[in-house]
């Protein structure tokens, strides 16, 4: 476990993955192994949603990518760049063609490889300050990549009525439990604060919109996106995505203890 700490904040990180977020002593994050997921924060690249349907094939200009659900960074494994007191830098690299072992399979998929028909290069850096943890990401890869970007945190619940307030609109729990495996769509937000025995605000830059999804009441993941999967047919996927510049593109989250 690699940890930081700034003052009341204290992180830890577990191969690039947030573990735990504690503002004095109390924790925002899902545990691993807690009902709901089995997972605290993971990354949606190069596609968000599921492909199952189209037969996990996504096209792209160079012709058909096979993904699963949310892409194949999720299944590559964070290297540590460097590290301070107060920050922690990781990355994942990909080579064009590479096959990619699918963990959902034979259980959960039908599809054992996955494969991206470009390089890229994805780092994702932690930083506290006085208000906060900050989490960036940066994309870098072949110039004209196609892609869609999306951050997948899980934060704990710990009251009976938990909410999330996106400008004047309030979300309910049960709302979120309404929308199922489509998850709720926030469109066009870069700011919602989850309402619990804590308050948190999640800020954001680079993103478009937010998702809200949970199957159970001890917990909510609270994604950022760049595109909504459930705008479309799995056929028409490719419909959402951006495509990199030739420099690095760039996505911010905050997570920032509310009053």
């Amino acid at each position: 476990m690699t940890g930081i700490g700034r003052g009341p904040f204290q992180v830890g990180i577990e191969k690039g993955e947030l573990r735990s977020y504690r503002y004095g002593g109390y924790e925002f994050m899902h545990q691993v192994g807690s009902p709901g997921w089995g997972n605290s924060d993971t990354e949606m690249f190069p596609v968000i949603g599921p492909t199952a349907e189209a037969d996990y094939r996504v096209q792209v200009p160079r012709g058909n990518a096979v993904q699963d659900q949310h892409g194949l960074l999720r299944e590559l494994e964070y290297q540590l760049q460097g590290k301070t007191a107060e920050s922690a830098i990781f990355y994942k690299t990909y080579k064009a063609g590479t096959l990619v072992k699918n963990s959902k399979y034979p259980q959960r998929s039908k599809v054992q490889w996955l494969m991206w028909p470009y390089d890229f290069r994805i780092e994702k850096a932690f930083g506290l300050s006085d208000s906060g943890l900050e989490i960036s990401f940066a994309v870098s890869g072949e110039k004209d990549m196609p892609f869609m970007f999306g951050y997948h945190p899980a934060f704990k619940l710990r009251t009976a009525e938990p909410y999330i307030s996106a400008g004047e609109r309030i979300i309910t729990l049960d709302d979120v439990l309404a929308a199922g495996n489509k998850a709720l769509l926030v469109q066009d937000r870069q700011e919602v604060c989850l309402h619990d025995e804590k308050s948190l605000m999640v800020k954001t830059s680079g993103f478009r919109h937010f998702m809200l999804w949970t199957e159970v009441p001890n917990m909510v993941c609270i994604e950022p996106i760049t595109f909504y999967p459930y705008a479309t047919g799995q056929h028409q996927l490719h419909t959402g995505f951006e495509y990199l510049g030739p420099g690095e593109h760039n996505f911010r989250v905050q997570l920032q203890p509310a009053p």
